[in-house]
């Protein structure tokens, strides 16, 4: 089934606005998908414009920043600890935005959007001591 982006028929208050015309093709959202953790898989989706946005279905590695020193590493995902938008997404290993995920560098918040992105970036909050 369709997402319908438009506007609602009711009103804040309960009551109801006249319809100012049908539904339109750009008013159509999309179906969510979300991004697991496994082997690298990426889809294509052509947007209005005939511009293109990446979503990922499959990830296993992360641009990780260190805001101690500054620089970025990519390190491999191992598992999804928390997951403040879903906590069923922690057992599905789901990754959105806001999620902390465990990798090889430690725990890090992921700070962009796996399903407009197409990549996926985190800030580190603990690293492990070596």
């Amino acid at each position: 089934m369709a997402l319908w982006q438009g506007r609602s028929k009711r009103k804040p208050s309960g009551g109801r606005y006249r319809p100012l015309r049908k539904k339109r093709k750009f008013e159509i959202g999309r179906e969510q998908q979300y991004a697991f953790l496994g082997p690298h898989k990426v889809k294509l989706y052509r947007v209005r414009g005939a511009n293109q946005k990446v979503r990922i279905l499959n990830a296993e590695w992360a641009n990780v920043t260190d805001p101690k020193t500054g620089k970025t590493k990519r390190a491999k995902i191992l598992t999804v600890k928390d997951n403040p938008s879903n906590p069923h997404f922690v057992t599905r290993n789901i990754v959105t935005r806001t999620a902390t995920i465990v990798t090889e560098l430690g725990t890090a918040r992921v700070t962009s959007r796996p399903g407009q992105d197409g990549v996926i970036n985190a800030v580190l909050v603990e690293s492990k001591k070596a």
